[in-house]
């Protein structure tokens, strides 16, 4: 911290970014588990005490957004500090260097606005009485300005500079913003783009056939299980506004383990006729089947340079593109500005640097990231940009295999895991005019269509996949039956649920002596004839006892009774049903599960969660919030989602 601004330490930066798992939730008591960086700045002087400054990162897909970073920022204040900057609030979601690159670029004035003015006051007053002093202004030691000229290379954007480009006829015409085409107003602007990437990867292409490679080598620290798709069902009627599929895979020569709440990862490829587009784009379509080789750039300035490790040794370029890459990504800022050194074409190469430009800000969020462009996408757009092939393996990121919660009891279904999942359908946009499916989703679609489309199942064939087991950490079900449970999962959400179910109906066949305690399950769905997920199980588990409570409801539906207002959503649920959550929660010690999407779904089930113990149990909002958290401290409040 500071101390005297002439003296070395006067300008220190603190920093914190903990790890914390995706799936769990922030909040105020956890600041550990939030995934945030924060760092502040601190001066003290005898006049003016300490003023600090810091950039929140967080996602606001998380409950709390950055609220790792606004407690140390409201801790600072409350020890005296004082802003001399504002906070900047990146958010992940959307991109973080949209806050963080301006913000960057705005601190190097407030640092000077802080710290010079006091530097000039005080040899001010030192020359009226010692003329021969030494300036405190030249007494900044040169090791601080190399650490600020550090940071500086490494955060800073360029200076600002004119990019306008005379365009001919066309300056003349007002041209509808687009992916590809400005408005009139960035087009006239001085642009802000970031620092050219170095690129660290030398890729040769050879001449001999790429080796033949196992998928495990993709994921060295995982047991992969090379199973069969047994039997594939449709659970969404053809009028659905999504498909549902569910797949039962056969683990029994395996020696995989698990229990309800766990998932499995498939290890997915991307799309061949993508693949197959985009080595021709690179003009490498004929050198599909060839090895390559990988190496660090001699000279390279990128700090930490290393060869990708999801990159297996000797394998083929077509292997790279199929299983490597995400080519789906969005591209991110950096590499776009790459790609400008890659483009022929004056206007092109404009707008591309418009699209990663701190001006350029919104149309990048509008264009690409709102619309799922990937760099198959820009390059159809962008004729005129060919990139080398070292440019897209250095800034592309690892094709992440897809994880799905087990919808199955071991019990119920020995030497079996089902899985369920919505085939997500991508729509079309101006800068992509085919429609797309997801790349894990449409792939298992497509591969066991043939199983649901007739009646009879290929046993002799069966489609086979990649996977490995996802063990959950605690989304489990209690060790002790009696312990009442409360379970939430609109859509697909529902599908650990069932395991959960299965489970517990086995067990109390096992056990009919002991006391099980009572199950609450709050489904959602759009429409009760189409989308009703395993609306005959759940009957059944109602019949049988297993299941005490289910409260469903349906979106899209008309009201059952004119004039009555019917519940829409899981929340709306809760909230009629406040007075047995409040009880079952925090007088029964009971659980409450919560599995779906993270975006929308699960903040929502929070705030009314939120607001049920204020209504029920009187308690002020803060208190609520902290009760929660105490919970989920306590694993009573557990949560599995999405984005």
């Amino acid at each position: 911290m500071c101390t005297s601004p002439t003296r070395p330490d006067f300008l220190k930066v603190a920093a914190q970014r903990p790890m914390g798992n995706t799936k769990m939730q922030a909040k105020s008591r956890e600041i550990t588990r939030q995934p945030f960086f924060f760092f502040f700045l601190k001066c003290r002087t005898e006049e003016q005490g300490d003023h600090s400054c810091g950039p929140a990162l967080g996602d606001s897909e998380y409950t709390y957004f950055c609220n790792g970073g606004k407690i140390i920022d409201w801790r600072l204040q409350e020890l005296g500090a004082k802003h001399f900057y504002e906070t900047g609030y990146a958010d992940d979601c959307v991109g973080l260097e949209l806050v963080v690159d301006p913000w960057i670029e705005g601190l190097w004035t407030a640092l000077h606005s802080e710290f010079i003015p006091r530097t000039e006051k005080k040899n001010t007053d030192h020359m009226k009485n010692m003329s021969t002093e030494k300036p405190a202004t030249d007494e900044v030691p040169e090791n601080l300005e190399l650490r600020i000229q550090a940071i500086n290379l490494e955060h800073s954007v360029l200076p600002k500079y004119s990019l306008a480009e005379n365009t001919g006829s066309e300056s003349n015409r007002v041209i509808k913003p687009s992916l590809l085409h400005s408005g009139s107003l960035l087009s006239q602007s001085n642009l802000n783009v970031p620092v050219l990437p170095s690129p660290y990867l030398d890729v040769c292409v050879l001449e001999s056939e790429g080796q033949s490679t196992d998928l495990s080598l993709l994921y060295p620290e995982e047991k992969i299980f090379n199973i069969s798709i047994i039997q594939a069902k449709e659970l969404t009627s053809a009028d659905a506004v999504k498909t549902v599929l569910m797949l039962e895979l056969d683990i029994s020569n395996t020696s995989a383990e698990f229990q309800p709440g766990d998932s499995f990862s498939i290890i997915c490829p991307n799309p061949h006729e993508e693949v197959e587009m985009l080595l021709e784009k690179l003009t490498l379509a004929e050198k599909r089947d060839c090895q390559v080789h990988l190496g660090v750039k001699l000279g390279t300035k990128k700090k930490g340079a290393s060869v990708p490790g999801y990159i297996p040794e000797g394998c083929s370029l077509q292997f790279i593109f199929t299983w490597c890459l995400e080519i789906r990504a969005v591209p991110k800022k950096a590499m776009i500005r790459a790609l400008v050194e890659h483009t022929s074409n004056a206007a092109e190469k404009r707008r591309l640097q418009e699209l990663c430009s701190k001006q350029g800000g919104s149309d990048y969020n509008h264009f690409i990231r709102d619309n799922s462009i990937s760099i198959l996408d820009l390059l159809n757009v962008f004729p005129s940009c060919s990139p080398p092939l070292n440019l897209l393996i250095e800034h592309l990121p690892k094709l992440q295999a897809r994880p799905y919660s087990a919808a199955s009891s071991p019990l119920y279904h020995p030497g079996k895991v089902h899985i369920v999942f919505t085939v997500v359908e991508l729509p079309t946009c101006p800068d992509r005019p085919a429609p797309r499916k997801g790349v894990c989703t449409g792939w298992l679609a497509e591969l066991v269509s043939h199983m649901y489309d007739t009646a009879e199942l290929k046993k002799d064939f069966p489609p086979k996949i990649s996977i490995f087991a996802r063990p959950s950490t605690s989304f489990h079900l209690p060790r002790d039956p009696s312990v009442p449970i409360l379970m939430v999962g609109p859509g697909t959400g529902i599908a650990p649920f069932i395991g959960f179910l299965q489970h517990r109906e086995k067990l109390k066949e096992q056990n009919k002596e002991r006391i099980f305690g009572d199950t609450w399950l709050f489904f959602g769905c759009r429409s009760h004839e189409n989308e009703y997920l395993f609306r005959q199980e759940l009957r059944h588990f109602t019949d049988s006892g297993v299941l005490t409570h289910l409260k469903v409801c349906f979106s899209r539906d008309p009201p059952i009774n004119a004039g009555v207002v019917s519940p829409k959503y899981v929340q709306d649920f809760l909230k009629i049903c406040s007075s047995d959550i409040a009880k079952v929660l925090t007088k029964e010690n009971g659980s409450i599960y919560v599995c779906g999407d993270a975006k929308n779904m699960a903040k929502d089930v929070n705030d009314a969660l939120a607001n049920i113990l204020c209504m029920e149990l009187n308690m002020d909002k803060l208190e609520a919030i902290n009760t929660l958290a105490v919970l989920r401290d306590q694993k009573c409040y557990l949560q599995d989602v999405w984005s």
